[in-house]
């Protein structure tokens, strides 16, 4: 891994800015002022940290471009898997749900509709039956309306024919005795004129 960050950064850098990153050579080992060589591994610290710093300084939007476009279009077979998964599910709940709902949703509206014509068969049935009932209910009550009515009116006739012969009886009678009464004053009428009129011997 140091090497490739090494690499990247040797690559991505300029040599100017690469320069200070290579070992300075020792003037002579006798002299005093000369540093000691440091050795790779206390140095490697350093590198990784330019290396990082090196690839964070590196074109990120052309990057950041590739990896959005493989985010939006590479889809790894996903789309085409949900797709099938879709039409499966789709295939499976007209299969197994759908269609056998639909089925007893037929069942039933068709049910439902027979029973309706029963029940209005039997309605009409039983209205024509109470018509029946009521036209000869009334028939009946016109029947017998009539044949007391026929009853009272031929009773009040008896009694006026009744009371109609007393009457008449009861004129003649009285006729009879005012006749008799006239009868008697006119043979008492008669004895007096005769008498008035003819003298006695």
């Amino acid at each position: 891994m140091a090497t490739t960050l090494m690499a990247a950064a040797t690559t991505s850098c300029s040599p100017r800015r690469a320069a200070p990153l290579l070992m300075k050579p020792v003037a002579s080992s006798s002299s005093s002022s000369a540093r000691p060589r440091r050795p790779l591994a206390q140095q490697l610290p350093r590198l990784l940290a330019t290396a990082a710093a090196a690839v964070a300084a590196a074109p990120l939007p052309a990057l950041a471009e590739q990896m959005e476009k493989a985010a939006l279009f590479d889809f790894n077979l996903t789309l085409p898997a949900i797709a099938t998964e879709f039409l499966l599910l789709m295939v499976a709940l007209d299969k197994l749900y759908f269609t056998p709902l639909g089925k007893f949703m037929d069942e039933r509206d068709a049910k439902i509709r027979g029973e309706l014509g029963d029940l209005e068969e039997q309605a009409a049935a039983i209205m024509k039956a109470a018509r029946a009932e009521i036209a000869a209910a009334l028939n009946k009550m016109k029947k017998e309306t009539t044949a007391e009515l026929e009853a009272k009116l031929d009773e009040g006739r008896r009694r006026v024919e009744a009371e109609l012969v007393e009457a008449l009886a009861n004129l003649e009678s009285q006729k009879e005795e005012a006749v008799k009464a006239l009868d008697a004053q006119i043979a008492s009428l008669s004895d007096e004129i005769v008498k008035k009129v003819l003298p006695s011997a």
